[in-house]
C-alpha cells in the first residue's frame, strides 16, 4: 500500500465497517453523545472484549453519568458494576480519582485535547485520542493494537510501537480521515484481520496488502 492508495483503502474500509456491528465505543458515542461517557467507556474497554465492555457500561451508566456520580458511588460498588472488565480494580480506582483531578486541574470540565486528557488518571494517548475523536468530534488518530497491526501489515507504516504509528499516520493521513480511521480498522481487525489467522481469502484490501496470504 502506498500513500496514493489511501482514498481507495479508506472507501473499502468504510464499506466493510457499515457491514458489521460498530465497536462498542462508537456505539457509546452514538447513543449518548456525551464525551464523559465516551471517556468512561474507553477506560473500561482497555484489554477487554467489546461484549464485556458493553455489559459493564450498561450497568455503570444506570448509576453514573457525571463526575459527581463517580464521587458519590462507593469503590466497592463501582468494582461490582464494572466486573469482569480487565484490571477492574485499577479501573475503579482511576474512576474514583477522576472527579478530584478534573476539579483540581480543569475546574470540573472535561478537557478536549489529547495532551490535557492524558493528565487524567488511567488515560493514555490511545484513550485520549479516541475521546477527542468520538467524544468531541475533533480530528485525532487513535492507535490501538488493531490500527498498529493492520497499518503495518498493509505496509503503510513500518513502526514498532503504537506511538510511532500514531506519529507516522499523522504525517501520512489526510485530516479528513483521522476521526474514523480507528473505528474502521478496529472493526476490520475484529471481523477479518485478526492477529494470528487473518481471513485473507476474499479480503477487500487484498490488492493493497503485501502481507496477504493468498496464492
Amino acid at each position: 500500500m502506498t500513500f496514493s492508495d489511501i482514498p481507495a483503502v479508506n472507501r473499502l474500509l468504510k464499506t466493510a465497517f457499515h457491514q458489521n456491528k460498530a465497536p462498542i465505543i462508537d456505539l457509546v458515542a452514538i447513543q449518548t453523545r456525551d464525551p464523559f461517557r465516551v471517556l468512561i467507556g474507553t477506560i473500561l474497554s482497555a484489554r477487554t472484549k467489546d461484549a464485556c465492555t458493553a455489559a459493564a457500561c450498561g450497568r455503570l451508566f444506570q448509576k453514573v453519568t457525571t463526575s459527581a456520580d463517580l464521587r458519590r458511588i462507593p469503590t466497592g460498588e463501582l468494582e461490582r458494576l464494572i466486573y469482569p472488565v480487565g484490571f477492574y480494580r485499577d479501573k475503579a480506582r482511576h474512576l474514583k480519582e477522576l472527579p478530584d483531578v478534573l476539579d483540581e486541574k480543569f475546574s470540573g470540565v472535561l478537557p478536549d485535547t489529547v495532551e490535557a486528557l492524558c493528565e487524567l488518571p488511567g488515560v493514555g494517548r490511545k484513550t485520549a485520542n479516541l475521546v477527542v475523536a468520538l467524544g468531541f468530534g475533533k480530528p485525532a488518530i487513535c492507535v490501538d493494537v488493531h490500527v498498529h497491526r493492520i497499518t503495518n501489515r498493509l505496509g503503510l507504516v513500518t513502526t514498532k510501537t503504537p506511538y510511532e504509528t500514531e506519529m507516522a499516520l499523522r504525517a501520512l493521513l489526510p485530516v479528513r480521515y483521522w476521526k474514523t480511521w480507528n473505528s474502521y480498522l478496529v472493526s476490520f481487525g475484529q471481523t477479518r484481520c485478526s492477529p494470528r489467522y487473518p481471513q485473507c481469502g476474499g479480503c477487500p484490501l487484498a490488492a493493497f496488502c503485501p502481507s496477504c496470504k493468498i496464492g
